[in-house]
């Protein structure tokens, strides 16, 4: 599966091919599209534009953006929220799915920690494709965003399966009796408690 991810900025949005097969990604493209100054529809126009012309020469089977998070300042929220919007008509008008991931969930699919830094970001992207060099921050981001969708679709498959595999067995009982080590397989702990 070849997957584009999308980091939505009005000054500067990140783009990032990977192809995933099954567990293995494999890096393809990445980039950051600048938008030149000027008025609003001018510039969500070469937003536009610019984000249809890489997802056509990216031949992708999805993309992936992120979703907007509500800022301490509203004007910043609403122009990030109409680069957005261009985004993602761009990605549904060149026939692609759109799935969307936010912050927390790309920070924790990627660095395992919802508060990462970019710098932080950037770093494991590198590692986990094994870049030779640094991405930017919105292209690492981008980049992140593939990553967090294909670790999530790697995730359904194998629950999927694990459920075809399991199917007839006997859940544990309601009564506090113990998991099964498969039914605990993919589940999180902190401090001793299971989260699920």
């Amino acid at each position: 599966m070849r997957i584009l991810g999308i980091d939505p900025g009005l000054n500067r949005t990140g783009y990032g091919l990977l192809q995933a097969q099954g567990q293995r990604l494999h890096y393809e493209a990445s980039g950051t599209i600048h938008v030149p100054r000027g008025p609003l529809p001018d510039r969500l126009k070469v937003l536009f534009d610019s984000v249809a012309e890489v997802a056509r020469q990216a031949r992708a089977d999805v993309a992936v953006v992120e979703i907007v998070f509500v800022n301490v300042n509203p004007q910043s929220t609403l122009l990030l929220g109409q680069a957005r919007g261009a985004v993602i008509a761009a990605l549904v008008a060149s026939g692609l799915p759109v799935a969307e991931y936010s912050a927390l969930q790309l920070k924790k699919a990627v660095v395992g920690w919802g508060r990462a830094s970019k710098a932080q970001m950037q770093q494991m992207v590198t590692r986990l494709l094994a870049l030779p060099g640094e991405p930017g921050p919105d292209a690492a981001d981008a980049l992140g965003l593939a990553i967090c969708h294909a670790h999530a679709q790697a995730g359904v498959a194998g629950a999927v399966g694990g459920a075809a595999a399991g199917a007839g067995r006997v859940a544990a009982p309601r009564d506090g009796g113990a998991l099964s080590a498969a039914q605990l397989r993919g589940m999180r702990s902190r401090g001793g408690r299971l989260l699920g």
